[in-house]
């Protein structure tokens, strides 16, 4: 295992024999590469689909139609976060009809533009409005195609737009934030900057379909989101910092971090592996992986989590005090696509990195 050294150890056999039939599921496929008529794999499925995990995440789906009074779209109870994490635990499109109906739902809403919308007040006491901001349409359209809605007219009309919105932005080739097209509500930063949260979601949302229906300037908004990282002693978008909360994976994953960034960046091999590779790019993920591992792993490789959402004691990525089957195989799993780059991030001193704008100017240090 290319990463033990730097984990303190090799966890994945105590996930493997920890009681949690979702971390075996994602040891077996998203670390070992097992496929799914494995029998292993195709016994630890059966079990999450039963887990009472699952059953508690299922019993949460909301109404799409009720109208939500969330604090954001950062919030777990935010329906495409549960149906990712439902994915996360390995449910599949077809194993539940409440996920159905949902997307049914979601399917049932799209403007004009392509883009789907979210039912939701725009301020506390003020009536729900129907209105797609990117964060809600990009969120939108990866479950869609995580639960095999992906050739449906509809979700291919909605990844149009999402390829047409992408925007040369001050960093580069990006996404940006667009108004809300009902209150005119926008999402912090200048207008021209880039978002860091939607460009991920919609890197992902372009990742998780076949090469050739994706665009072909990906790699270059890849780069631009990893700039983010590169550029961060000198720029820091508006309320997307990198210093240690950036660092430091808040369990559920809902929004921007170092976990949400390798997460999606590390489907993008070119990145670092090929003639298009750059070195700068190389040196980044590496820096990143490294911090990921410093301020998230302990003893033995394993995860305990050290920032949760409140309301997820039931499992164990939202407990802090004993180490988490579930959040270490997640973990792993990101981990895994970046194997080689992992001799370059053991080289990292994550105590010595720059600090980033806004900071006190020295980097706050990982746990012990």
């Amino acid at each position: 295992m290319p990463w033990a050294g730097q984990l303190g150890g090799d966890p994945r056999q105590w996930v493997l024999s920890a009681d949690d039939p979702a971390a075996r599921w994602v040891i077996l496929t998203g670390v070992l590469g097992r496929t799914t008529e494995d029998l292993d794999v195709v016994s630890a499925h059966r079990e999450a689909l039963t887990d009472v995990g699952t059953a508690d995440l299922l019993g949460r789906l909301p109404d799409w139609e009720g109208g939500d009074r969330l604090s954001g779209h950062n919030s777990p109870a935010f329906a495409p976060n549960l149906l990712n994490l439902l994915a996360d635990l390995g449910v599949r499109g077809g194993e539940d009809a409440g996920i159905e109906r949902l997307l049914d739902q979601m399917l049932a809403h799209q403007e004009p533009t392509g883009r789907f919308p979210s039912f939701g007040a725009p301020r506390g006491g003020e009536a729900p409005v129907w209105g797609a901001l990117l964060c809600d349409s990009h969120a939108i359209l990866e479950v869609l195609v995580r639960y095999g809605r992906a050739d449906d007219p509809r979700t291919r009309a909605g990844l149009d737009r999402l390829a047409v919105d992408l925007a040369d932005t001050a960093q580069g080739r990006a996404w940006p934030c667009v108004p809300h097209p009902v209150h005119g509500f926008r999402g912090p930063g200048r207008k021209g900057d880039f978002c860091p949260q939607v460009t991920l979601q919609g890197l992902r949302v372009f990742a998780r379909l076949p090469e050739d229906q994706r665009p072909p300037e990906l790699i270059r908004v890849a780069r631009v989101a990893l700039r983010a990282w590169r550029m961060r002693g000198t720029e820091k978008p508006y309320m997307f910092g990198h210093g240690k909360a950036f660092k430091t994976v808040k369990w559920p994953v809902t929004w921007y971090g170092a976990y949400a960034m390798l997460d999606t960046l590390g489907r993008f091999p070119a990145l670092w592996r090929g003639a298009a590779a750059e070195e700068e790019d190389r040196s980044a993920l590496a820096e990143l992986a490294a911090c990921l591992i410093a301020y998230n792993v302990g003893a033995g490789g394993t995860v305990v989590p050290r920032s949760v959402y409140q309301g997820w004691a039931g499992f164990s990525f939202g407990r802090k005090r004993e180490p988490s089957p579930l959040a270490t195989a997640w973990l792993l799993k990101v981990l895994c696509r970046l194997d080689d780059l992992a001799p370059e991030a053991a080289a990292v001193d994550v105590r010595r990195l720059p600090s980033s704008k806004g900071g006190t100017g020295t980097v706050v240090p990982p746990p012990g």
